[in-house]
């Protein structure tokens, strides 16, 4: 699954889940081991920097072409480092110490993500780049959720609905709010209308392309309906039914929410737990 393998030409990655985790154990965030095109580098520099240095470089080098880019970051992510420049200004205003480092982490990507917007517009790209800021997950236990239920590796509102912001200055109106379920499946079709790239025909491609809801070619109330659904299992063995939802645009069906992390778990057929829920009202 390296990204060299599916089809990207440039790639600077980390092995684990967090810099310094198994199996690059002797790294840090600030002398991490990241894989450039499948060599080994022993960086040195705080690994969000070296992530948006590799990006703008790729940018400033891509010779009048268009091209993609896909920076994912390891923050925020435990192992809790940053610098106490970032990290000491949130402790001192009363957050818990690993709080405030989250939150240093944070506002280094902040810092970094304006170098990007402002590299786009230097290269004199603002009105024609499509930017996608999004998360993959819910924060972990104990940090701000947005009053949701549930956090990290929950199927409940708090550990799978996340933001997902659109910046297109060319084509689309800022402020602008869409409703309408999505995910990350939604993704690869919408970037393929955009870019004019013919998918796959061997294949049934599971998301649509959201470029109508964004264009206003289709309103929300005519947006057709849809079922999404998400498991999340602490197990290499995957399990129907194990912490799993289902949900359309005013129901969600959860299962089994507390069954995350059962090695060896199996549905009973007399004692079901499911939960079926209003979102609007509930």
């Amino acid at each position: 699954m390296r990204p060299q393998d599916q089809g990207f030409d440039e790639v600077l990655v980390h092995r684990s889940g967090g810099t310094g985790q198994t199996p690059d154990t002797e790294a840090n965030y600030f002398e991490p081991i990241l894989w450039h095109n499948g060599q080994r580098v022993e960086a040195k520099g705080y690994c969000t920097d070296l992530f948006f240095d590799a990006a703008l470089e790729f940018i400033r080098e891509r010779d009048e072409q268009p091209f993609f880019v896909y920076l994912a970051t390891n923050v925020p992510h435990g192992p809790l480092e940053v610098s106490e420049d970032y990290s000491q200004p949130f402790e001192a205003g009363g957050a818990d110490p690993n709080v405030a480092k989250v939150y240093g982490m944070l506002k280094n990507l902040d810092e970094n993500f304006g170098r990007l917007i402002a590299e786009i517009e230097t290269q004199g790209l603002r009105d024609d780049t499509l930017i996608i800021f999004m998360t993959d997950n819910g924060p972990t236990p104990g940090r701000f959720n947005a009053s949701m239920r549930g956090a990290k590796g929950s199927v409940y509102e708090g550990g799978i609905r996340v933001p997902f912001y659109v910046r297109w200055p060319g084509q689309l109106n800022a402020g602008k709010r869409i409703d309408r379920i999505a995910a990350h499946i939604d993704v690869l079709p919408t970037l393929a209308a955009i870019a004019g790239a013919k998918l796959p025909g061997d294949r049934i491609l599971d998301g649509r392309s959201l470029l109508p809801l964004w264009m206003g070619q289709v309103s929300q109330d005519e947006w057709p309906e849809r079922t999404l659904f998400t498991q999340h299992i602490k197990s290499i063995v995957q399990t129907p039914f194990q912490n799993a939802a289902a949900f359309d645009q005013r129901h969600k069906l959860v299962s089994y929410a507390k069954a995350a992390n059962e090695g060896h778990f199996t549905a009973d057929p007399n004692d079901l737990d499911l939960a079926l829920y209003d979102i609007e009202a509930d």
